[in-house]
């Protein structure tokens, strides 16, 4: 098919056409601005997790935490929320706070795939529409033609409806192509919630079993407290 077909096409399509093209335009943009937000989100998770673990295992909690504030991954907020929370209690609130920030992460990464789902269901459904509408349009121009003393061959009638199943046509078309990266991106946003998963667990056992400073102690990595004078001789 040539590009003045296409075009062609297009033109008797109308607005149906013009709702389907930009319902494509708009899931590819929805696909690529989601692959770059998730791009390296696991393997800046698993380095993340390593490290942290790696400090946590020496006891150093100060040099933990501080890689977690230094990170930029999208799983940070994850280990600064465990941090936050163990300065408090080390008890089911923890893990309770771990696991909030892993679930408000999957929604921060699920964001506009409802997009996808939305023009997958309905770009066939407007495709139809348009089809319809062709098909009425050749009727009526059957209709006007019978009575102005035109034979209304089928022949017209036929061109007319082939014309106007392109706009169904074209709906599949977008509808398989918004399905397709929906499930796409839906079986990978699955492992990702996996693997954040075994990581934020990993990383509570961990921080429990990592020694704590004593009551009054200072925090590890704090400034000492300066030494308080003693009183003059005779005062």
């Amino acid at each position: 098919m040539s590009f003045d077909e296409l075009v062609h096409y297009f033109r008797l399509g109308g607005l149906t056409m013009v709702a389907i093209l930009s319902s494509s335009v708009l899931a590819l943009g929805v696909a690529i601005e989601r692959l770059l937000a998730l791009w390296g989100v696991g393997p800046g998770a698993h380095e993340l997790g390593q490290t942290v673990a790696r400090h946590l295992l020496r006891g150093d909690v100060a040099a933990a935490r501080s890689a977690a504030e230094r990170a930029t991954t999208l799983s940070a907020d994850l280990f600064r929320a465990g941090f936050e929370r163990a300065q408090k209690t080390v008890g089911p609130a923890l893990d309770a706070a771990v696991d909030r920030e892993r679930q408000q992460l999957a929604l921060k990464m699920k964001r506009g795939l409802w997009i996808l789902g939305t023009i997958g269901a309905t770009t066939p459904f407007v495709g139809l529409f348009g089809t319809v509408a062709g098909i009425m349009r050749s009727f009526k121009e059957l209709g006007v033609d019978v009575e102005q003393g035109g034979t209304g061959g089928s022949a017209a009638v036929m061109a007319g409806i082939s014309e106007a199943l392109v706009a169904t046509a074209a709906g599949i078309v977008v509808a398989v192509e918004a399905v397709v990266l929906y499930n796409m991106f839906q079986a990978r946003l699955g492992r990702l919630n996996v693997e954040l998963k075994l990581i934020a667990e990993e990383f509570v056992e961990l921080l429990r079993e990592a020694p704590r400073p004593a009551a009054g102690a200072p925090e590890p990595g704090a400034p000492a407290a300066s030494p308080t004078p003693a009183p003059a001789p005779g005062s």
